[in-house]
């Protein structure tokens, strides 16, 4: 589905703001964890599940882009989440934002996308998670196509996510590899780059290479590669020895969900 981009960046309404003492700044969340309810953004779903059916697997992840647990509804949104985690163009998200009722016909009907993105441009986008093959379904697709057509009048951005996108292997294994490999609390983003002028001559080097250098000044090779400070190749499985090299984007993309998409 071609994604349908807001006339105006719509405001990040869903997302209120942290307790006192906790700052969201352009990377990540960088309060304190206490145990299974940390400290971060407040978010209520629009809506709430009631009962578990049709064996979808539900959780909850440790968010460190919110510091506090995301709900998801099936392993396909779990993914997404992982993507939505280590992009640098994604600052904030939340799952199920707002319900809203759409024209279907002569009906009003009500919808509750799965997740909305704050983007690094100011910009917000609201996502659904579909398998491809239900998004291509006749009632599927009709409900969608409704959908769209709804955000487009009121000049939103609205975009369909499949396993097409969210299932390339073997990047999402290097995403969830990065991730939980990565230190908890990311640091700042003047931390990342003063740290890379100073050894900008060091790169390229592996992963295990850099790890030894950024080391005594507090830094992981990992948490810049989340920053988009660093880049590599994730159309190769990752280890210790994937060589890193720097970022060379203006906008820091060290991998976009699809080019089409803008994150």
């Amino acid at each position: 589905m071609v994604p349908v981009r807001a006339l105006t960046p719509s405001r990040p309404h869903a997302l209120t703001p942290a307790p006192e003492g906790i700052a969201m700044t352009s990377l990540s969340w960088k309060g304190t964890w206490h145990g299974l309810t940390p400290a971060g953004l407040h978010h209520q779903r629009a809506r709430t599940i009631l009962r578990h059916t049709g064996g979808i697997v539900r959780g909850k992840f440790p968010s460190r882009k919110t510091g506090r647990m995301v709900h998801h509804e099936g392993l396909l949104e779990l993914d997404a989440i992982y993507h939505f985690e280590t992009s640098p163009l994604i600052l904030a998200y939340t799952e199920q934002p707002e319900t809203i009722q759409y024209p279907d016909g002569n009906r009003l009907r009500r919808y509750t996308p799965d997740f909305e993105l704050f983007l690094a441009d100011g910009s917000s986008v609201l996502i659904e998670i579909k398998p491809a093959e239900l998004a291509t379904k006749d009632e599927t697709k009709h409900k969608l196509d409704r959908i769209t057509e709804h955000f487009t009048r009121i000049g939103r951005m609205f975009v369909v996510l499949t396993d097409l996108q969210l299932r390339v292997e073997p990047r999402l294994g290097n995403l969830r590899w990065i991730y939980h490999q990565a230190p908890r609390i990311r640091p700042s983003l003047l931390k990342c780059d003063v740290a890379l002028v100073r050894l900008a001559t060091h790169f390229p080097a592996s992963i295990q290479a850099t790890k030894e250098v950024l080391t005594p000044v507090g830094l992981d090779p990992l948490s810049l590669l989340m920053a988009g400070r660093l880049t590599c190749n994730l159309d190769h499985p990752l280890d210790f020895d994937t060589q890193l090299h720097l970022s060379q984007e203006s906008d820091h993309a060290w991998f976009r969900l699809s080019d089409k998409f803008g994150f």
